[in-house]
């Protein structure tokens, strides 16, 4: 059968994770492996310079941390509703455009989906945030018309989007076995924070003061901070790395009181190492959630027994007004569907960053009578997408 005769793919196209979906001969939705056995891949497109080839998920970050000579690109999503999305970047001896490089990751998927399916997938139900900018409607459409696009040069000839919220409500009402009621859907509400938000907020306060963020110079006066903000996101690193910016930081020594911080700011830069930071820093946010202990990030590249620990109470005094910004939210949305939080049967978690031990413990804390339902964390909301394609 041609690709149209098939049900709608469901693409969660994540900050951190994507996942794909599609609906089984039972009408059940199945995740589609896309990197070996894994069905969650890293938002991640690596360019070898060195061969001249692209590579993706766990593949890319892997080349790049060996080593590989090359252009790593982590958190595509952030790039929607931003002033880059319209930038061109550097790409071996050419340049591409950063809604090409979206472009090329959601034609990775399909392919990957094509070679499971044995059929080539041409319509897609996508995930999208309740907003990609916060009160920015004009910005936040043409953040939606440029991933539509997007997937459109990607081989996807029918293109539609259902709010990540709505396809984790609808994957969530398949597995307690209730039939489709999507008239039901009270209210919708969301904040523009992702994982990454969580990452580069951990890593401003864990590990960037090693390198001299807030940190006073002589003259009593802090050090400039926008290089520790752009080494802080995944998406902003690679600008850190261009001779522009090495000059430009160079020339903040004189800004340093303690110069040793100075030493190991250049070697981040010199060595191309912040990705490998952002690495560290999210692999320990992960290790400390899941087993509720302490966590190294390990700094040793940048000078050896240089590290910084990281704990969840740590996580709960950097990202607490992050979270209670995403709580508020969720008290808000209650509000507006004209109910009680103790009103409330579950509340429904999917998305890595919703495991979280404070996360969790703040909505403990603010619905204390409601059960807190943990789903399929990279996978809910991907499955619920494939969901919404049976009604498109």
């Amino acid at each position: 059968m041609r690709g149209g005769s098939h049900p709608a793919l469901g693409i969660d196209f994540g900050t951190s994770n994507s996942a794909v979906s599609f609906i089984g001969p039972d009408g059940m939705a199945r995740l589609v492996p896309l990197e070996e056995a894994a069905t969650a891949l890293p938002t991640a497109v690596f360019f070898n310079s060195e061969d001249r080839s692209t590579h993706f998920g766990r593949d890319a970050i892997a080349l790049y941390m060996a080593g590989v000579e090359g252009r790593l690109m982590r958190s595509l999503k952030s790039l929607l509703g931003s002033r880059l999305l319209e930038d061109e970047t550097a790409i071996g001896d050419g340049v591409l455009s950063f809604r090409a490089i979206i472009a090329r990751f959601l034609g990775e998927l399909r392919g990957r989906a094509a070679r499971h399916l044995d059929h080539e997938p041409r319509r897609v139900v996508i995930g999208r945030p309740v907003h990609f900018v916060d009160d920015d409607p004009e910005r936040d459409r043409h953040a939606q018309s440029a991933l539509a696009q997007a997937a459109t040069t990607a081989g996807f000839s029918e293109v539609s989007f259902e709010l990540e919220p709505i396809a984790a409500a609808l994957d969530y009402e398949r597995r307690i076995a209730r039939t489709d009621r999507s008239d039901d859907i009270l209210a919708t509400a969301g904040v523009h924070i992702g994982g990454t938000d969580y990452d580069q907020k951990l890593n401003l306060e864990q590990v960037m003061p090693l390198l001299g963020f807030r940190h006073l110079g002589a003259s009593g006066r802090e050090v400039p901070s926008p290089a520790f903000l752009d080494l802080s996101s995944w998406h902003l690193i690679h600008w850190m790395y261009t001779p522009r910016m090495l000059r430009q930081v160079r020339k903040l020594r004189s800004s340093f009181a303690d110069t040793r911080l100075h030493d190991r700011l250049m070697a981040v830069l010199e060595g191309r190492l912040a990705h490998l930071i952002a690495s560290e820093v999210e692999s320990a946010k992960i290790d400390s959630s899941v087993h509720d202990r302490s966590a190294l990030i390990d700094l040793a590249p940048v000078e050896p027994g240089l590290g910084a620990m990281l704990d969840t109470r740590d996580m709960a005094r950097h990202l607490e007004q992050l979270l209670e910004r995403v709580v508020q939210c969720a008290l808000g949305c209650v509000s507006v569907a004209g109910l009680k939080t103790g009103g409330l049967d579950a509340i429904y978690l999917t998305g890595g960053s919703s495991s979280m031990r404070p996360f969790q413990a703040l909505l403990r804390q603010r619905f204390p009578t409601v059960a807190i339902v943990e789903g399929d964390l990279f996978g809910g909301v991907a499955s619920g997408l494939a969901y919404a394609g049976q009604r498109v």
